[in-house]
């Protein structure tokens, strides 16, 4: 959804003579329509503090213009507005889909937030060709086909896939790959395709398995159970056993999956379930897939939300955000209900195009579904707070290994790789009080041409100098993360730790000392003697380099790090040497295919190395005569080519 539909008009006025305060939105309360909308309030700093939707924005607005009668969270946010902005919808409804949207977008301080927002995972049977394709799907639902989810992991998907392979014998294969098989491949051999790219199988009776397969995702298992049985029985009778043993197998592989999903109710098709459990000031909310009568899988959310607002409330912020790039079922079951559940229940109907309702059951299955979600929210709670607590304590011991003013909620690791020089990528992972925080993860591919191939020093200056000369435009200075807030991009780290030793810190003080960041907490890591894993040496600007004890838990926590960094930064490499070998200019080259071009790589490192050598150098890759190498240094300097 836009920020403003062609429905809505935006008002936008400035109190004059004002700060911040209840002064400053009593000057927009006078102005405002008795109509629904959006209002966003700003702090002084043009941060958006607060989203939120009103039947009557005029009176809604109008009640922020007291601090008598507010809890002290409210009264901080007034306190802090210095600005507001709004949006007249034309219902309520609208007002509520569209405040979703502008809190995901803008994350604000004061409301409830969806942590976690992936997409899922769908089974997708794509239809556009003679022989569909059984796939793991994310994303727009574009392509042609049957979907089916969602599913709560890429891993329950993967298992379910694997197990239907088994049961339905459909290929997951690409349509190219599925077009140059002269014989059937390895899945066929392993009994997980009936090989139709080769005629193994004809194409109506390939059809019949891909209806057998889009029936059992459909809820009708039990008829597709039965059809199996049956057909295995009648070839035992006829002592076909080798058929029969098909049928059997594939039944098994049905089962399997039936005892994967755990409960499969009685009585609920197609539903989302939602409990919420708080603690401590923290809550859970877990959520449950439920389609085709078969349970889907599962997975937890840890919203950020004021302890003293009512669960009802947060539940169905945090719901209105869940859905707003997903669709919704026909039934959500929750486990606390808000003022403002049938106005969800309305603005998702009318999304869907179809009745979605949203009820809190009393009795029966359902109910049970509810306390099964609940009782696993409970959990997940628990056992995120003893990771947490035990996280906590490592940080704390990292903050007295380092001497830092404050506990670390922010650290980031850095690593290089290439090979030789070439496609060289920095990594930066993200550790914090909830773990390794992956979508904060981030990969820099080395541009600069100055830099000598292999200068690991000039590597990391430049990965530095991209990643806080960023930081500094973005902000007005080092921000520390609470161990509250949403850490996000945008503020700045409390460690920064090195794989490297003096000289890599040098580079790196260096650059910061250069961007007037000086105070920046920095150490490396070195390697210990012969890289022994435990005799690690860490490097501090202004200290002697010091080891920790062997079984040390923070020296075990940093090596974690600095592996998962290094995983990171191998992986990227990886990814963009793979990249570059599959896309350079050699492939335009004919006669050179991929055992000549990895020859070619492999001597000269690059593409690039390759187009400037000279004839005699190409003659001595193996594999290449003097003729191919002609041909390549033509190719290259332009010579010949137009000959004839």
């Amino acid at each position: 959804m836009n920020e403003q539909p062609s429905s809505t008009s935006e008002t936008m006025t400035s109190p004059v003579e004002v700060n911040t305060g209840p002064d400053v939105i009593s000057a927009f309360a006078k102005k405002l329509p008795n109509s629904p909308g959006v209002y966003r309030m700003y702090n002084a700093a043009a941060e958006v503090l607060y989203v939120g939707k009103a039947r009557s924005l005029k009176k809604r607005v109008t009640n922020y213009t007291r601090l008598m009668g507010q809890t002290n969270r409210i009264a901080r946010m007034i306190t802090e507005t210095a600005s507001m902005e709004f949006v007249s919808t034309r219902t309520e409804t609208e007002a509520l889909l569209l405040e979703a949207n502008l809190i995901k977008r803008f994350r604000p301080k004061y409301n409830v937030l969806l942590r976690d927002d992936k997409s899922f995972p769908y089974i997708h049977i794509a239809e556009d060709h003679e022989a569909p394709q059984l796939l793991k799907h994310r994303g727009a639902r574009k392509k042609k086909g049957s979907y089916f989810g969602p599913f709560a992991s890429a891993g329950s998907v993967n298992r379910t896939i694997t197990a239907l392979q088994k049961a339905f014998l459909l290929r997951n294969c690409s349509d190219s790959y599925y077009e140059n098989r002269s014989r059937p491949c390895l899945q066929f051999q392993i009994k997980r395709c009936s090989a139709p790219c080769t005629g193994e199988i004809s194409t109506q009776a390939y059809g019949e398995l891909v209806n057998e397969a889009k029936e059992f995702l459909s809820g009708k298992s039990r008829n597709v159970q039965q059809e199996l049985a049956g057909k295995m029985e009648a070839a035992s009778c006829n002592l076909d056993f080798e058929t029969a043993a098909i049928y059997r197998d594939r039944l098994a592989a049905l089962s399997h999956i039936q005892s994967q999903q755990g409960i499969n109710p009685q009585t609920v098709k197609e539903a989302d379930i939602f409990a919420l459990y708080q603690q401590e000031g923290q809550t859970c909310i877990q959520v449950f897939f439920f389609r085709t009568g078969q349970n889907w899988g599962n997975r937890a959310y840890f919203p950020k939300a004021d302890e003293t607002l009512d669960p009802g409330l947060i539940l169905e912020s945090f719901m209105t955000q869940f859905y707003d790039d997903k669709p919704a079922p026909s039934q959500i079951l929750i486990s606390h209900l808000g003022e403002e559940h049938e106005l969800l229940s309305a603005a998702l109907t009318e999304r869907m195009g179809q009745k979605v309702l949203v009820s809190k059951p009393q009795r029966g299955e359902k109910r049970d579904l509810v306390g099964h979600a609940m009782t696993n929210a409970r959990e997940a709670l628990g056992r995120r707070q003893a990771e947490t607590s035990s996280q906590q304590k490592l940080l704390r011991g990292l903050q007295d290994v380092f001497d830092l003013p404050e506990m670390p909620t922010r650290i980031e690791v850095y690593d290089n790789s290439h090979i030789m020089g070439t496609n060289a990528v920095g990594g930066m992972i993200v550790a914090g009080v909830d773990g390794f925080l992956k979508n904060q993860y981030r990969k820099f591919n080395i541009k600069s041409t100055d830099i000598t191939p292999g200068d690991d020093y000039g590597m990391m200056r430049e990965v530095l100098t991209r990643r806080f000369s960023r930081l500094l435009k973005e902000t007005d200075g080092p921000t520390h993360a609470d161990e509250d807030d949403i850490v996000d991009a945008a503020i700045w780290p409390d460690l920064l730790l090195i794989d490297g030793g003096l000289g890599q810190i040098n580079a790196v003080k260096g650059v910061l000392e250069e961007l007037g960041i000086p105070d920046m907490p920095i150490a490396g890591v070195a390697k210990g003697p012969e890289r022994d894993a435990g005799r690690e040496k860490f490097i501090v600007p202004g200290k002697a380099s010091f080891m920790l004890p062997e079984r040390d838990p923070v020296l075990y926590f940093i090596q974690r790090m600095r592996d998962e960094a290094h995983r990171f930064a191998i992986g990227s490499h990886r990814a963009r040497r793979s990249r570059d070998i599959s896309n350079n200019p050699l492939d335009e080259i004919p006669g050179v295919g991929p055992t000549r071009k990895r020859a070619i790589l492999h001597h000269f490192g690059t593409a690039k190395a390759a187009s400037k050598a000279g004839l005699s150098d190409l003659e001595k890759v193996p594999g290449v005569s003097a003729q191919m190498a002609q041909t390549i240094f033509d190719f290259f300097h332009d010579t010949g080519k137009d000959a004839g």
